[in-house]
């Protein structure tokens, strides 16, 4: 397991070959001027050195559950100091077995079996203010108290380029984050719609039909988090159920 890195040259003396590579990859992707990836925030936040990564094991193996617990926490308490387009990259060592052979749906379970466990080993309380259903509109992943967006990216996907990765990947951005750029009402308006113009360049797929705004009547954020290549997706949020079977287990 890493700590919190940036991107400075001097960090990245420290990092193995895989964790170079994969960061190295990402800087590519979100300082790609010919082809600009289609999140503007995410942009912003990589040129302006604000974004922090971590570095952890398969994703597979229990462990690399208690990494990504630990590094998470880390972030939650010193998010607010890293800058108004904070986010948190997580790169798992994702081996070639997993990269050969691994579908989209593949990943998609290992991505709830990480929010489950995540919640499974957690010390605080779930915010009195969310809901506990995945299915309430208002409802989203909260860790130690901090409410997040959770975005997953993986090396199976191809149509859909912007929820593509060599290694797995987790993006986890804050809700206050979100909160303060939504504040700029006319900016955020802008935004969000050169997002989707980029999208439709970016990506062989159609925009998902899930992509919805929080909090609206018709919105689940749980359907967000995990696109997959396709226009399909989970009828049912599978959170509770692997943390329920996750705490039985204890």
């Amino acid at each position: 397991m890493r700590e919190l890195y940036t991107d400075a040259p001097s960090h990245r003396e420290v990092l193995d070959d895989w964790e170079r590579t994969a960061l190295e990859q990402f800087s590519e992707k979100m300082s790609d001027k010919t082809k600009p990836f289609p999140c503007i925030p995410a942009t912003i936040g990589f040129s302006k050195n604000q974004l922090r990564y971590g570095f952890i094991g398969d994703p597979r193996n229990e462990e690399t559950l208690y990494e990504l617990a630990a590094i998470l926490g880390k972030f939650t308490r010193e998010s607010k100091h890293f800058g108004p387009y904070t986010s948190l990259i997580i790169f798992y060592q994702t081996p070639v077995d997993l990269k050969e052979t691994y579908t989209v749906e593949d990943y998609e379970q290992l991505f709830w079996e990480q929010l489950s466990g995540l919640s499974a080993v957690d010390a605080e309380e779930w915010p009195e203010d969310i809901p506990v259903d995945p299915h309430h509109p208002i409802w989203e992943f909260c860790f130690n108290g901090e409410k997040y967006f959770m975005y997953c990216a993986t090396p199976a996907h191809v149509s859909r380029q912007s929820r593509h990765f060599d290694n797995m990947m987790l993006a986890i951005t804050p809700r206050w984050v979100l909160q303060e750029f939504n504040k700029k009402e006319k900016f955020a308006c802008s935004i969000k719609k050169k997002v989707r113009e980029r999208l439709t360049k970016y990506d062989d797929a159609t925009i998902h039909p899930d992509l919805n705004s929080y909090g609206s009547e018709d919105n689940f954020e749980w359907r967000q988090y995990f696109l997959r290549d396709d226009d399909t997706s989970l009828s049912k949020c599978p959170y509770h159920r692997m943390l329920k079977f996750l705490k039985l287990d204890k």
